[in-house]
């Protein structure tokens, strides 16, 4: 099964893909089950991808990126995510930080730290949740105090993909508890300065290429100029980048499922039993089928938010309702997959173990299945409640 993006990009998207691509094959996906064993973030791995290109993906040109548009993303995660999801959510997180900071009304952020992070010098990552605030992003309590020189910042984030190697955090935190959502404000929070404390990263049922942890951070001093965005509009540019977020998520799960039947579809074919293949039982066959069609629909849903998102159109409503279907499906149906090669599919060389956590993980990263309820409801009450 090719990539089912791969029609909606031009031949120099296209190869760009296939360099990715073949990176994928010849370095993740042979060393995916080492790294899950060893529960550990593969950083050699990450540097080489940054050779490559994959971290300058969606950086401006002006600043030495390759400015590629959002399709690309997505096909890049659908993509290598039939390798390891884990590490592909790990590298795009990188590139997402260098792509934010390429926008930055603080020279020291153009020309150090982006370069930096597109060459794999250093990781970044994103903050913004914390052990008592999830899914409710408003509730954070990390707080940001003014003082001489810039903000004082002090508080618990938890739950950050590259915690255990970032070296840069955009990090979220509240200037005015009594203004909620309002007094949100965003910093750049830089690891390596007096005040930031990381914590171990987290055992996981699997994933650990993902690097999800946390830190703390203890009178840390940002200056004036770490600040990425104020009260209030740090709050809706957070908002506008998960949409984003959901989408991509919603194409590496198609990049899981695709991988598991496919490699179920292959095992069926060459098992024999009772005189024929496994897929010529109906009963197997249906079971696949039921797994293509899901399939199918995972793709539409998540194209429809992708072209939206890429003409700057608004995506929430189709971004959750891909989101909330990646959630729903993607986790029973690698299941399916595995039960239709019996005891074999948990043999940890046809990776469906890992592929069956990373959905798991899937369906919590960058808001629940509970949460794409919230928004697709309040979302139906918005267009057909009472006046």
């Amino acid at each position: 099964m090719t990539g089912f993006l791969r029609s909606e990009l031009t031949a120099e998207e296209c190869a760009f893909l296939d360099s990715a691509a073949a990176f994928s094959r010849a370095t993740v996906a042979p060393n995916a089950a080492a790294w899950e064993r060893e529960r550990r973030q593969p950083v050699e791995a990450l540097r080489e991808a940054a050779a490559l290109g994959l971290l300058r993906l969606e950086t401006p040109k002006d600043a030495s990126g390759l400015g590629h548009r959002y399709m690309v993303k997505l096909a890049l995660c659908e993509e290598m995510s039939r390798a390891d999801m884990a590490f592909a959510f790990s590298l795009v997180n990188t590139q997402n930080v260098a792509a934010r900071l390429a926008f930055s009304a603080t020279a020291r952020h153009r020309e150090e730290h982006v370069p930096a992070l597109m060459s794999g010098e250093i990781f970044g990552a994103t903050a913004l949740s914390e052990p008592g605030a999830g899914s409710d992003f408003s509730a954070i309590r990390t707080s940001a105090t003014k003082t001489d020189g810039g903000w004082r910042l002090d508080g618990e984030k938890g739950w950050i993909t590259n915690a255990g190697i970032a070296d840069l955090f955009i990090t979220y935190v509240q200037t005015d508890p009594a203004a909620g959502w309002r007094g949100i404000a965003c910093f750049l929070v830089d690891a390596r300065r007096p005040g930031f404390r990381r914590a171990e990263p987290y055992a996981l049922m699997g994933g650990h290429a993902i690097g999800a942890g946390g830190f703390t951070l203890e009178n840390y001093l940002a200056p004036e100029d770490d600040m990425l965005a104020g009260p209030g509009d740090a709050f809706k540019l957070a908002m506008k980048g998960v949409n984003g977020a959901r989408v991509y998520v919603a194409a590496m799960c198609a990049g899981l499922l695709a991988s598991s039947l496919e490699t179920a579809l292959a095992y069926g074919a060459a098992r024999k039993t009772f005189g024929k293949s496994l897929l010529e039982h109906q009963g197997l066959n249906w079971s696949l089928g039921d797994v293509a069609n899901d399939l199918e629909a995972l793709r539409g849903l998540t194209l429809h938010a992708g072209r939206l998102i890429d003409s700057g159109e608004d995506a929430v409503m189709a971004a959750a309702h891909a989101k909330k279907f990646a959630g729903r499906v993607t986790l029973p149906r690698i299941a399916d997959c595995i039960q239709s090669m019996g005891a074999t599919g948990l043999r940890e060389e046809h990776g469906l173990a890992r592929h069956l956590a990373c959905a798991k993980i899937a369906a919590y990263t960058d808001g629940s299945t509970e949460i794409m309820n919230d928004r697709i409801g309040a979302g139906l009450l918005k267009t057909y409640g009472p006046d």
